[in-house]
Parts: structure tokens; sequence; C-alpha cells
């Protein structure tokens, strides 16, 4: 799983072209995951002002707005990504545009049924 990153708002502080530039990267790396077949999946998220975080206190459930992250990054999105090693996932995830632009990509197993693989 390759998870995304950034900060919010960044996009708007980017030129009309700069965003021409950074979503076609984004379309080039997928249309070569897509054509090599390593592409599992993956969605963008919604603003995180639209978050609602359920945390337990005192025994029961609690839903708060937003979520309460001590970070000025959020999560974006994710790729589902199907790689022969690890090297080759962190290779997808430095070529992501995001990063040029202070974002980042956290790559993790996906732990299969019998939970054992990492």
């Amino acid at each position: 799983m390759l998870m995304i990153y950034n900060r919010p708002g960044f996009l708007e502080e980017l030129t009309e072209q700069e965003r021409t530039a950074l979503f076609g990267e984004v379309d080039a790396i997928m249309a070569e995951l897509s054509e090599s077949g390593e592409l599992v999946g993956g969605a963008a998220l919604a603003d995180p002002s639209l978050t609602k975080t359920v945390v337990g206190r005192d025994g029961q459930p609690a839903v708060t707005d937003g979520p309460f992250l001590e970070a000025k990054e959020h999560f974006a999105g994710y790729l589902g990504v199907d790689c022969e090693t690890e090297e080759r996932a962190v290779e997808i995830a430095s070529r992501w545009p995001d990063v040029k632009y202070g974002g980042y990509m956290e790559v993790r197993a996906i732990m299969q049924e019998s939970g054992t693989e990492m």
C-alpha cells in the first residue's frame, strides 16, 4: 500500500501550469502501473474537514469532527500495488509528484489472511 500524505490546500498554491504538470505525472505513473499489471487500485480521499473521528471515551464510542493529527499533512489517498519487491514499491512512491511539493508517501505491506507476511 502506498499511502499519500500532503498539506491541505497545496494544490491551490500551484500555478495552473504546475497543476497540469503534476496531474500529468500522476496520469503517466498510473498508466505505467496499469500496463505493467502492478496497479491493484487506489483513490483520493475527501478534504479532511469532512472527516469524522471515532474514539473511545469512558468505554463508549465518541464521534468528533475532523482528524486530530499533530501534523501539517493529512492522509490524502492511496494506491494498492502488487510489486515483485519492496524496492519497486519504494521506487514508485519516490516518483509520486506530491513528494516534490512537501508531501510524502508511506510504503507499507498489506498483511495476507494468515497475518504472518511482512
